[in-house]
């Protein structure tokens, strides 16, 4: 009841110059209801009371706690990550070209790298549109990065389009495949615990979400039998057409297998299913024994009876490994056996939108083609990049080990990407609390720990794991050691206090 009418859909009146009352065009019952549908964990209600608990810190308002921690979504440098200076420095060249003619300010490879992006660009800036696929150039490297990362396996820059970041990739590969109504209607096979992006998007596009769930007692891993149960209850109400794969993990931090790909790829073809293979974090690898294989090589070494018939759009982009640079909106993604008239019309598509950002593809091609042996800013890259994924790995190992000495805390080992995914149990107490206000009890533990400590975790159920006694939380492993070492023994005394209140 204390709504506004126009928060419950109502319709609104509005008094115009001469004295005409008039109803919204636009309200909750008039607006597109897939959009209604959409919801966006990482960005939901935790997030947003922890923006007005730093504003009201800010105010002066006391709280038992002197700032907020956000440890739940993979922003780099607003973890306080440093940016790659060979990076940033051709960035500044091509922004303002007149810095080229300093001497001494900026190595002469990060001078010539500059020129010849600006040379690819519309009138020499990075201002203008750039073709609608992307900057030839930069395809260009693109696909020669991905051959040298694939031993050879040849790749042709007329199957690279930029992105957006990877999301608009994904969002866009998605468009293309979402049709039919009823039980014709297109579902897409996702991981749970999923990154929220892809619930997001089938919600949008009014698409069927089919989930399937990763073996948490086994590493976050995946399970072939388990793929077959998702598909085969799927087909009972819609047509399954796509099977979307994230390798490294978000949320869960696992690193596939090679065996464990060669098995998707085979399912995929026996089911004829779209495979798309999300793997920006591609450089975020590090426990022992993994190793990060992309599908499309694995996909080409597996003969042609595979390589000439499974279709795969694989995506990347500049926001996470080593890079950070989430700011930029830097993507690419590779089609790979793809109906010529369809990639006509995905070429279409993509058009629409003009083009993405410049600043972001002039990134990606020095994040595929950075320097080189015996160029200048190769030793201070080197030391750069080496020293942000040996702080990772350290890090990952670190959340591991303390979140595994507290009681009611299991945590799997942190393989690869940025974050861990930790299994709570939660007193039933606590749990009957939650339901009696209507919350979840993950979401109910996640605002406590948020209220008390100024900690901000993602509810698991937020990225889809259900599990009545117990919860999850996404956190990442993104702050600074000192500070993520303060926020994981912050995280323990608290789940101790928790569990001591409700027990």
């Amino acid at each position: 009841a204390a709504l506004t009418a126009s928060r419950r859909g109502l319709p609104q009146k509005k008094m115009s110059e001469n004295g005409i009352s008039r109803p919204k065009v636009l309200t909750l019952d008039t607006m597109n209801p897939t959009v209604k549908m959409v919801e966006y964990a990482v960005r939901g209600p935790i997030v947003q009371r922890a923006v007005e608990l730093e504003k009201e810190l800010s105010e002066g308002i006391e709280k038992p706690f002197t700032e907020v921690i956000k440890a739940n979504i993979g922003d780099a440098q607003a973890m306080g990550q440093q940016p790659i200076t060979f990076f940033r420095q051709v960035l500044a060249l091509c922004s303002y070209p007149e810095l080229l003619n300093l001497d001494n300010t900026f190595p002469e490879d990060a001078k010539n790298r500059a020129r010849l992006i600006l040379q690819s660009c519309g009138g020499s800036s990075l201002g203008a549109y750039s073709p609608s696929q992307g900057i030839d150039y930069v395809r260009q490297d693109v696909a020669n990065y991905i051959e040298r990362r694939d031993g050879g396996v040849p790749c042709d820059p007329d199957n690279i389009y930029l992105t957006t970041g990877a999301s608009d990739g994904i969002t866009t590969i998605l468009k293309l495949l979402v049709c039919g109504q009823g039980i014709d209607r297109t579902g897409v096979m996702i991981s749970i615990p999923q990154y929220p992006l892809y619930s997001a998007a089938l919600a949008e596009l009014g698409a069927v979400q089919i989930n399937y769930f990763l073996n948490e007692d086994n590493c976050w891993s995946m399970d072939i039998q388990e793929l077959q149960r998702a598909v085969n209850e799927a087909r009972q109400h819609c047509h399954p057409r796509a099977l979307c794969i994230i390798n490294p993990g978000n949320p869960t931090g696992q690193v596939q297998s090679r065996d464990c790909i060669e098995d998707v790829i085979r399912f995929a073809a026996k089911e004829r299913l779209f495979l798309m293979a999300d793997e920006v974090y591609q450089d975020n690898v590090y426990a022992e024994g993994c190793k990060f294989h992309s599908f499309k090589k694995v996909l080409f070494e597996m003969g042609p009876e595979y390589s000439e018939t499974v279709e795969l759009a694989s995506f990347h982009s500049t926001s996470k490994c080593y890079m950070g640079e989430c700011g930029f909106r830097g993507g690419y993604m590779e089609v790979i056996n793809m109906d010529d008239d369809v990639k006509s019309q995905l070429t279409k598509l993509v058009s629409v939108r003009l083009c993405s950002p410049v600043p972001g593809q002039a990134l990606m091609d020095l994040v595929v083609n950075p320097p080189q042996p015996g160029e200048p800013s190769y030793n201070c890259f080197i030391k750069e990049r080496t020293a942000t994924l040996s702080a990772l790995a350290e890090k990952a190992k670190l959340t591991e080990k303390i979140l595994n000495t507290v009681p009611g805390i299991r945590c799997n080992p942190v393989q690869g990407a940025m974050y861990s995914f930790p299994c709570i149990t939660i007193p039933d107490k606590a749990i009957k609390e939650a339901l009696e206000k209507g919350q979840q009890p993950d979401m109910f533990y996640c605002m406590t720990m948020l209220e008390e400590t100024g900690i901000c975790l993602v509810p698991g159920s937020g990225f889809g794991q259900k599990r009545a006694h117990i919860t999850s939380g996404e956190m990442t492993i993104l702050p600074p050691i000192d500070k993520l070492t303060i926020l994981l023994n912050k995280v323990k005394e608290f789940h101790q206090r928790f569990t001591k209140q409700y027990s």
